[in-house]
């Protein structure tokens, strides 16, 4: 197998990053091209996205409606888009796909589990807001031709976000099992799960450093009794609207916590550098709209240091 490379997985923003950046009044626009160079469209049937690498970064898996169904499926396919195949169950929505070391098995979640067709969609509860809804995810492993399927969580409330360590061995994922939305640990096989964060509010989007030892995430803490009304009501109710996000690290066992960025804007999809001392992730920092006091919808992709320092488009 050959040395891990870590999965950037934000594709669905390479398409924007290609164009130009407006600048301040009286310049030339700013080329984002500088960094990111012969985009290529790969999808063009249905709704795609979350298209992480193999470990040999030979072929992606990704999740997608493609074919006509009505919720997504996992499928992989060839870099150059060739060769797409489903490999997950035809029943159920599915997502948060990833390889195991060795690319021979994957893991994603499903709500296979469930007779429905697809997951029935939530009440929008609020209006002019992005909401998230929770469906009941558990956690499966299967080869990488979608046989020899095994569900290793088996929870009544969201299991998702896997991702595989470097050793194969542990993954890490977020769970609102325990009325809240956490960061936990298990083994391959589903045992010996461990609570990695416990404070109120969301924390998730875990992801391994190069050499497993470090975990970075996403997280948003309520701080006043609104905030922490709305949120233990979306807990109950099982959704999530749109907040300010800030990315954090720790040490994979919990402990260590530091965070990067305290900016008020969405920071979002953080993931590794491979020199394992930087982080890549999405945010909105730089579109605040003055009219409205409130950040944009524009997500440019940044650098920073693990300490926090650094930052940079």
């Amino acid at each position: 197998m050959n040395k891990p490379t870590p999965i950037f997985f934000i594709l669905c923003f390479l398409a924007a990053l290609s164009t130009s950046k407006a600048g301040t009044p009286g310049t030339e626009p700013v080329k984002e091209y500088r960094y990111l160079q012969q985009v290529k469209q790969l999808t063009h049937d249905g709704d795609s996205g979350e298209a992480y690498f193999s470990w040999d970064d030979q072929k992606l898996i990704f999740q997608s409606n493609r074919g006509g169904y009505e919720c997504d499926k996992i499928w992989t396919m060839n870099l150059d888009g060739s060769s797409k195949k489903m490999i997950s169950p035809n029943k159920g929505a599915h997502t948060c796909s990833f390889y195991f070391p060795g690319n021979k098995e994957v893991v994603f979640v499903s709500t296979s589990h469930f007779e429905e067709k697809c997951p029935r969609r939530k009440k929008q509860v609020t209006k002019g807001q992005y909401v998230w809804p929770l469906y009941p995810y558990d956690i499966y492993s299967a080869n990488i031709d979608g046989s020899n399927l095994q569900r290793i969580t088996s929870n009544s409330k969201y299991d998702a976000e896997p991702i595989i360590s470097h050793d194969g061995k542990k993954i890490v994922f977020g769970s609102q099992r325990e009325k809240d939305f956490d960061i936990y640990i298990m083994n391959r096989d589903g045992s010996n799960v461990r609570r990695l964060t416990d404070r109120l509010g969301y924390d998730g989007g875990p992801w391994f450093s190069p050499d497993s030892k470090k975990i970075v995430w996403r997280a948003w803490h309520p701080n006043t009794e609104e905030e922490i009304r709305q949120w233990k009501d979306s807990m109950e109710n099982d959704y999530i609207r749109s907040a300010p996000l800030d990315i954090w690290v720790m040490n994979s066992d919990g402990s260590q916590k530091v965070r990067l960025t305290q900016n008020g804007a969405t920071n979002w999809s953080p993931s590794w550098h491979p020199d394992g001392l930087r982080i890549i992730f999405s945010s909105n920092m730089d579109d605040w709209k003055e009219k409205i006091s409130k950040y944009g919808h524009n997500y440019e992709l940044y650098l920073i240091n693990i300490d926090g320092t650094g930052s940079n488009v």
